[in-house]
């Protein structure tokens, strides 16, 4: 079973991230609601099944990264109000208000 770490953020909250227990490879996290996970494209079985729709925390890119200039780049995070398209959004918060 994967590993939890809590990982400090800006101003004060914490993440979690769930490792590998082997390889310590981030395979998904949890920012702000327990109810959401954010999963690594890359952990997949099949990695090019999903293609990036934005490209977040660039700032920490090495120079030899390109990115698409098709694909919104953030250098942390961004307004998921203004980006996400309205479905998203409405799935969003339909899984952060339902009750466990």
């Amino acid at each position: 079973a994967p590993e939890q770490v809590a990982v400090p953020r800006s101003g004060g909250k914490k993440q979690r991230i769930w490792r590998c227990p082997t390889c310590r490879i981030a395979l998904y996290s949890q920012y702000t609601s327990p109810r959401v996970r954010f999963v690594r494209a890359g952990t997949l079985d099949d990695p090019a099944a999903v293609a990036p729709d934005v490209h977040i925390f660039t700032r920490s890119k090495l120079p030899w990264v390109t990115l698409p200039e098709s694909v919104p780049a953030f250098g942390v995070y961004y307004d998921t109000e203004k980006l996400w398209p309205a479905a998203s959004l409405e799935r969003f918060r339909a899984a952060v208000a339902r009750r466990s």
